[in-house]
């Protein structure tokens, strides 16, 4: 088995983000993987392609990595996302009594885990969570600010100029 990797894992989030851009969806991955480091289940964004607004990158893995562990609960399996997560993701993480999550980029719009709201904070839910912040954030960052230039500069009919 391969040891805990953040970053490494933090990578493989990065790319599932980068599909979700190719397919003009926010660019955002997520991956669930066990403290061995080993992936379970993956997701990019996919609301625009499943016309739903549930369908966020953490919510998908979310449900595929209880459908591979054949349990809802989630006990001892970290999340990695490439952005803080908004509050309905992390209800879900709630729920699904995952381990830790760890992110990359901060959501200074709608993040829950200290940007906008801090829902862990509040010391009333049943199941808290480890949270590891701001893991290759510099390049989730990145691809978010990449991904919406190109969006407006194509809303604006302009043409990106090659460098």
């Amino acid at each position: 088995m391969a040891s805990l990797n953040h970053e490494q894992l933090m990578k493989a989030a990065l790319s599932e983000a980068e599909k979700a851009a190719r397919q003009e969806e926010v660019p955002v991955g997520a991956v669930v993987a066990t403290k061995e480091g080993e992936i379970i289940a993956s997701a990019g964004n996919q609301t625009l392609a499943l016309n739903d607004p549930t369908a966020h990158a953490e919510i998908l893995a979310i449900r595929r990595a209880a459908r591979a562990v054949g349990n809802y609960r989630l006990n001892n399996l970290l999340l990695y996302v490439t952005l803080e997560p908004c509050p309905m993701c992390v209800g879900a993480m709630i729920w699904a009594r995952i381990s830790t999550l760890v992110f990359g980029a901060w959501d200074e719009k709608s993040g829950a885990c200290g940007s906008v709201v801090d829902i862990l904070g509040s010391g009333r839910f049943n199941h808290r969570f480890e949270v590891v912040p701001g893991i290759l954030a510099d390049e989730s960052a990145a691809l978010l600010r990449d991904f919406f230039r190109k969006r407006r500069l194509h809303t604006a009919g302009l043409q990106e100029i090659e460098r």
